[in-house]
């Protein structure tokens, strides 16, 4: 999590404090930022409360944990859906976004399944590394594939709810897949076993994430 906290340092926080700043300015493009930056921070936060052994830190994850939720919850509910589409270009190039978004679902998909195929061998030992169980696959393809797969697939029906899901789907994706990257690497550095796959397409995926966040603030109409 050393690369993880770097980037929350240095890109999530400022993040979160221009996109607060331009929030306050009744900017659209302000309230999106601010939505996928707080879902970064509330997923960075639920896997150090159920993730990270017992410190002396637990209670300050607790804290942004919360504090991350009801404040995503307040600013996904600031939203007018019914005037969100207009607010958007047509030039918008939704079906390069689903795109990605569906190429993120598969991908993820299929990390984490090549990751559990194994233990349906009986008497095989999942590698849990220091959980009792695996939480962060639970929490990815229970929550972020299908979030993805519905953000996509409403993006390009034109519907309200696509656009704002897309958006902070894009814009959390961007954050984390940075965080993801470095950690891959950090790994990597320090000798432990990383997939070259994975050593790639993060990366990859992250340089796609910022082509596709820096079109959908182009084309808002604020």
């Amino acid at each position: 999590m050393q690369a993880n906290d770097m980037v929350t340092l240095i890109l999530g926080l400022p993040l979160l404090a221009v996109s607060f700043w331009l929030t306050l300015r009744n900017s659209l493009r302000g309230r999106l930022l601010l939505a996928g930056t707080l879902g970064f921070i509330l997923y960075t936060y639920v896997t150090m409360c159920f993730g990270a052994a017992y410190n002396a830190l637990f209670m300050i994850y607790v804290a942004l944990f919360s504090l991350s939720l009801f404040a995503f919850v307040l600013v996904m509910m600031s939203f007018d859906l019914t005037t969100l589409p207009a607010h958007f270009s047509d030039k918008l190039p939704r079906g390069w976004i689903a795109g990605l978004l569906f190429f993120t679902a598969v991908f993820i998909s299929l990390a984490w399944l090549w990751r559990i195929a194994p233990t349906f061998t009986p008497g095989s030992i999942p590698a849990l590394e220091n959980t009792t169980s695996m939480f962060i696959q639970a929490m990815d393809l229970g929550l972020i594939v299908p979030l993805c797969v519905l953000s996509g697939v409403l993006l390009l029906y034109r519907k309200p709810w696509g656009y704002l899901l897309a958006s902070v789907v894009l814009i959390k994706f961007l954050t984390m897949g940075t965080a993801v990257s470095l950690m891959a690497l950090n790994m990597a550095r320090l000798g432990v076993s990383v997939s070259a796959v994975e050593l790639v397409v993060f990366p990859a995926m992250a340089i796609a994430n910022l082509v596709m966040v820096s079109l959908l603030l182009r084309n808002i109409k604020n």
